[in-house]
């Protein structure tokens, strides 16, 4: 009879041990004041492969092979959507980031947003027109043209360059410094005294079938999402190199913009 009340306390404390080391995952009654970090990863490929700069060769749907030196693009304007259709809005002033695929920091974006479930994830691709437009005073980190934003302002034209990539490619002519290179420099916020370009794009990506973001308090959220290069020129439109060696603030680019915007897809969420 002891041994038996013995078996059963053992088997009482193994489970309450178990209960107790068991990661809780139970959504957070909603405080907006209890807020944790959130990670969305910005993982750079081409196709089935991981983007290399300067030694992987990948080829468009055009048939032509490249090599991509520079890749680099802001990203802006994050929100967050739980199950029941809350929407929270990171603060503008925390809420710009330049992903770079030369610096891997740059590639993991972290704000902080309230304890939740998220199912849905929005951002801007862009610096968007009110922050463009702004005092420079306002335009501080990532969006000071004075500094640290490795050539993704155009002084010329008083404006961001949302996406910038640059490469090699035998399809591409001969340049003044004897090499084939390809440049896609694509900005544009729709104009500040009169309407120009508006290549300010805005993408919502569903977490349901990867993973919702489980934040919380005590660790990090991280939302892996793969951003396919290849979609940039197989998409909407096909872009050829040889067509369309160098594009920057022409109304070409608005093909680009709208095929960049389906780079992105939720691989899948580490909570």
């Amino acid at each position: 009879m002891q041994h038996f009340k013995h078996t059963i306390y053992s088997a009482i404390l193994l489970l309450t041990t178990f209960s107790a080391c068991k990661k809780d995952d139970t959504a957070p009654a909603a405080d907006d004041s209890a807020k944790a970090t959130l990670s969305v990863q910005f993982d750079n490929i081409a196709g089935d492969k991981n983007l290399q700069l300067n030694t992987g060769i990948y080829t468009n749907a055009a048939g032509e092979p490249f090599k991509v030196s520079l890749l680099q693009y802001f990203i802006s304007n994050i929100q967050v959507k739980n199950s029941n259709g809350k929407v929270y809005t990171v603060p503008a002033d925390s809420s710009y980031f330049l992903v770079s695929e030369a610096n891997a920091a740059s590639q993991f974006v972290k704000v902080k947003v309230p304890e939740g479930d998220y199912s849905s994830l929005t951002f801007v691709l862009g610096v968007d027109s009110l922050r463009s437009t702004m005092d420079i005073s306002k335009r501080t980190g990532v969006l000071n043209p004075a500094g640290g934003m490795d050539g993704m302002y155009w002084g010329w034209n008083s404006g961001y360059i949302f996406f910038k990539m640059e490469g090699e490619a035998a399809a591409a002519p001969l340049d003044p410094s004897g090499q084939h290179k390809f440049r896609y420099h694509i900005g544009g916020f729709g104009g500040y005294n009169a309407v120009t370009l508006n290549n300010i794009k805005t993408i919502t990506v569903d977490l349901s079938a990867g993973g919702i973001a489980k934040v919380r308090q005590g660790r990090e959220a991280n939302i892996h999402l793969m951003v396919d290069i290849l979609k940039m020129f197989n998409g909407t439109k096909n872009i050829s190199i040889a067509a369309n060696p160098t594009v920057m603030f022409s109304d070409f680019s608005t093909n680009i913009a709208n095929n960049y915007v389906q780079m992105f897809h939720h691989d899948h969420t580490e909570n």
